[in-house]
């Protein structure tokens, strides 16, 4: 009984942490976006656009051997 406790308590803190850390990234994303959008009027759809670029770009950039 005691072990199932202790399991799944070590599980409960992993996944707050996992919950906590995936809460603070989308915050700072959602204000780097902002800022970007109310510093400098870059949309999201520019920057979706830029990253779609970027990966096309990259994906048919040949392969040294």
């Amino acid at each position: 009984m005691i072990i199932t406790l202790l399991v799944a308590w070590i599980v409960f803190i992993i996944l707050w942490k996992l919950i906590k850390t995936t809460i603070k990234t989308a915050m700072i994303s959602a204000a780097v976006v902002m800022l970007l959008y109310f510093g400098f009027g870059i949309t999201p759809q520019d920057i979706w656009q830029q990253i779609s670029q970027f990966a096309q770009t990259f994906s048919q950039t040949p392969v040294k051997k």
